[in-house]
């Protein structure tokens, strides 16, 4: 310790370090592999977060101008690699990394970001089926939303002028390709839905990089095709390129050419369809007609319409036949009735003379049957004796002294007691 030597401020002191630091050329430059943690954006446009890995950490800065450039959304847990600078911020005394790139660790900043926005517009249902528009099969307009100095433009109307010429084509030329491209790309779709000025539409562009391709894959033209009142087909690149609006599209087409194809139906081929059927068509109608001439010639080989008179004098004589049938069957008719007449008043005869004879003989049975009624023996002063159990008794010898029975009268009965019997 020099007590002699000047004291210097803090604030000289931070300085100093950060002189320092700033004159470190692996400092000035550097890439830092970690793993980001409180990763926070801010209205300003700054972001702030924290690079660590299992032993360490350092706390990293990146300004509106670099957060800007970001093609991903960084969060909170990923494994990125940092592009930037060291340095101290010297009101704090703490040192820091001043970011200026960051790229996701293992895949690189677009297909991060791609991988992005597909999950968040999937999950918010811009990729749901039905809400896919069907392709007009006859379309009267079709606008094309696409470079107007590209090759995937002249496909496109080299096919739709082949395939159907009667349809006006309307291009609406973009970039597709640059910062400029996705509000320019947004701006042409939302226009011909706006004022629907065709029946479908395409938009994509031409074979590429992913940079070429990537104004595609952009929110702002993936939400312009969702919102889109006109079916949109996405012709983007070649068959293997998927961009983001593919997935939105009301139809994905592998490459302009196969769009133009998808958008419209082969003339030819529909004349040819046409004229296939004219020609069944001929032949039915050639068929039916020649049926209905053979019916209509049957017909006029009958006599009712050769002879129509004639027809009707034969029904005549037919009915007066008819009539003198039924004049006879009405003589016959009467002629039974008077024998069923004559029959009816002998069969009445013949019951009653049998019902009397019967009722005759039913008197002589009742006054045989009154006769010989035991009621009618003890009018005359007889009795009948029975037991307890009501049984008439016939032979005194069965029964015993001191049994109690019963003597019917001819008016009423008598209870008795036997105190002594007697046989023959």
């Amino acid at each position: 310790m020099n007590p002699g030597r000047d004291a210097v401020s803090v604030s000289e002191l931070n300085a100093y370090i950060k002189t320092m630091v700033d004159a470190d050329d692996f400092l000035a430059s550097v890439a830092v592999r970690g793993e980001l943690s409180n990763y926070k954006a801010y209205p300003s446009g700054h972001h702030y977060f924290t690079l660590k890995d299992t032993e360490s950490s350092i706390r990293c800065v990146m300004f509106r101008y670099a957060a800007g450039k970001l093609r991903f959304r960084p969060e909170s847990g990923m494994a990125v690699i940092v592009f930037g600078r060291v340095s101290v911020y010297p009101r704090d005394g703490a040192y820091q990394l001043y970011c200026e790139a960051i790229i996701p660790e293992g895949s690189g900043d677009l297909q991060a970001a791609y991988e992005q926005l597909k999950a968040k517009l999937e999950a918010e249902g811009l990729f749901a089926k039905e809400h896919k528009k069907p392709i007009p099969r006859y379309p009267e307009r079709i606008a094309i939303v696409t470079s107007s100095a590209g090759a995937a433009v002249h496909d496109i109307i080299r096919v739709l002028r082949r395939r159907w010429p009667v349809a006006k084509l309307i291009l609406l030329p973009v970039r597709v390709q640059g910062a400029e491209a996705p509000p320019e790309i947004a701006a042409a779709i939302r226009y011909a839905s706006a004022h629907k000025i065709a029946d479908t539409l395409i938009t994509g562009r031409g074979g590429g990089s992913m940079e070429d391709l990537w104004c595609f894959n952009d929110e702002r033209v993936a939400r312009a095709i969702y919102d889109c009142e006109i079916p949109v087909i996405s012709a983007v690149g070649h068959e293997p390129d998927v961009t983001i609006a593919d997935f939105v599209a009301d139809l994905r087409a592998a490459t302009p050419s196969n769009a133009a194809e998808l958008a419209a139906p082969d003339m030819a081929e529909l004349i040819q369809a046409i004229d296939t059927a004219n020609a069944r068509l001929a032949r039915a109608v050639g068929k039916k007609l020649l049926r209905s001439r053979e019916a209509l010639d049957a017909l006029a080989q009958r006599r009712v319409i050769q002879s129509p008179t004639g027809f009707i004098a034969e029904r005549r004589l037919r009915l007066d036949t008819l009539r003198g049938r039924l004049a006879a069957c009405g003589g016959f008719v009467d002629k039974e009735r008077g024998r069923l007449d004559a029959l009816a008043v002998r069969l009445n005869a013949a019951a009653d003379a049998s019902a009397a004879r019967r009722k005759g003989a039913l008197a002589a049975l009742a006054a045989k049957l009154d006769a010989m009624s035991p009621l009618k023996v003890l009018s005359r002063g007889y009795a009948i004796a029975m037991d307890e159990q009501g049984r008439a008794l016939k032979d005194a010898g069965k029964i015993k002294t001191g049994a109690r029975l019963t003597v019917r009268l001819e008016r009423g009965s008598v209870g008795c007691r036997v105190e002594d019997t007697y046989g023959e």
